[in-house]
């Protein structure tokens, strides 16, 4: 098996950020608790995953500052896990991902759960990346400088 290279001293802010969120179950463990999950069970039983792998990644997320362990919201012996500002933050990656996935791996009609607004029940519209003066960007409008 090849082993895991860190990019935590990576310049580039793509290999540092994969490097800490970048495999499946992290994002997915992220796009549960947009979900509301909160409990260890919730995660387990929604990407029914093994329970170490669960807490291995829970705790790296932890660490990562991208969730917290917070005492159970219902008093119990329980302890929540919630989304740090850092891990709100993640939302528009989590959001584009799945604009993706649904333009680009579903066939034309096929089901798949979709994103609304809780308060109208409408669809998002598309992310778009702007420039500092609102106007569309796309890749090809864009370079990389080393600051």
């Amino acid at each position: 098996m090849v082993k895991r290279v860190s990019l935590s001293d990576a310049e580039c802010p793509v290999a540092r950020s994969l490097d800490g969120i970048g495999d499946w179950w992290s994002l997915l463990i992220v796009r549960d608790a947009f979900d509301g999950a909160r409990r260890f069970g919730e995660f387990q039983k929604s990407l029914r995953i093994s329970k170490g792998i669960l807490a291995s990644r829970l705790q790296g997320l932890v660490a990562l500052g991208v969730l917290a362990v917070t005492s159970a919201s219902d008093g119990s012996a329980w302890q929540d896990y919630v989304l740090t500002p850092k891990g709100e933050a993640l939302f528009p990656v989590i959001v584009a991902l799945r604009q993706w996935g649904e333009a680009f791996c579903y066939r034309p009609g096929e089901p798949h759960s979709e994103l609304v607004d809780r308060k109208d029940g409408k669809t998002l519209a598309p992310l778009i990346v702007r420039n500092a003066d609102g106007e569309i960007i796309r890749a090809r409008d864009t370079i990389v400088m080393k600051i």
